[in-house]
């Protein structure tokens, strides 16, 4: 297997006719291998690999990465590596998720392993401390020690710096101006919260023209600090295609973000429907 190799430049290439052209880019997490193949035959401009996307394939729920059981840069690593690199043809590029955190690993090392292996975009939320809640005591006990939103900021910064195409996360505004003023990302994804449906949603109760409200303030914001990042949504009430739709009409961004919406969520649907007509299956009576 000769995995397919990009650069930057190709990628930034992609991205720009995209633009011009008024398409939306599209960015899809995949936690196997048949997901990113798929995804790619769809015409997805990135897939994303991350430690949550995987624990999806296995039927848990996204913030199950955020036990301490789980070694988050070994898991991506390895299944990047391993299931997803193997199974493109190179028409979609890859963006793995990275937990800059780690207390264990040299970020720097960790990019060279990537580029090393055919990756040459990188995201900070692998996963990422903005997944606590500020006001809690566990949030502030993080940041005592030493796991902070400038230690993701400070290796995206530097990921550009060795050639990395960027996509920044960020949950709230203040965090969104401290990524785009520090680490000057070449996408910009405002992660409006955790998405809804299916078994292993949640759902906070918030409507998709909130999600797109909130979504467009923080574009509004940030592009005054650097127009030439692109915008991408993700998250909360961006469930299905007609959410997707709602804040492409909604918001002035560039694309969005899928993870549950087109891996958890139709695997779900797909897989039980089809089981539950063939387990309803009889014997002809003779």
């Amino acid at each position: 297997m000769i995995v397919p190799r990009t650069s930057r430049e190709e990628i930034i290439k992609k991205l720009d006719r995209k633009v011009a052209e008024n398409t939306p880019i599209m960015i899809s997490s995949a936690g196997s291998g048949l997901v990113a193949k798929l995804l790619e035959q769809a015409g997805v401009d990135c897939i994303n690999t991350f430690s949550g996307a995987r624990l999806r394939a296995n039927g848990w729920g996204t913030m199950s990465m955020m036990w301490p059981v789980l070694d988050s840069n070994a898991q991506v690593l390895n299944y990047t590596r391993q299931d997803i690199l193997p199974a493109i043809k190179g028409d979609a590029f890859i963006c793995i998720c990275l937990n800059p955190n780690d207390p264990l690993r040299d970020m720097r090392t960790v990019l060279q392993e990537c580029r090393d292996m055919g990756v040459e975009s990188v995201s900070n939320i692998g996963p990422s401390v903005s997944y606590v809640d500020k006001t809690s005591n566990l949030y502030q006990v993080l940041r005592k020690s030493g796991i902070t939103f400038e230690v993701e900021c400070e290796m995206l910064a530097l990921a550009k710096e060795m050639g990395f195409v960027t996509i920044g996360l960020a949950f709230d505004m203040e965090d969104s101006v401290q990524m785009i003023e520090s680490s000057k990302p070449d996408i910009f994804c405002f992660h409006a919260g955790t998405t809804k449906g299916g078994m292993r949603g949640f759902d906070s109760g918030e409507t998709i023209d909130v999600t797109a409200a909130r979504t467009e303030e923080v574009y509004s914001t940030v592009r005054k600090i650097n127009e030439k990042t692109l915008l991408i949504a993700h998250g909360a009430a961006l469930e299905d295609p007609e959410d997707g739709q709602y804040i492409l009409d909604h918001t002035t961004g560039h694309g969005f973000w899928t993870g549950s919406s087109t891996e958890r969520l139709p695997i779900e649907r797909a897989v039980l429907s089809t089981a539950k007509e063939f387990r309803d299956l009889k014997f002809n009576k003779k």
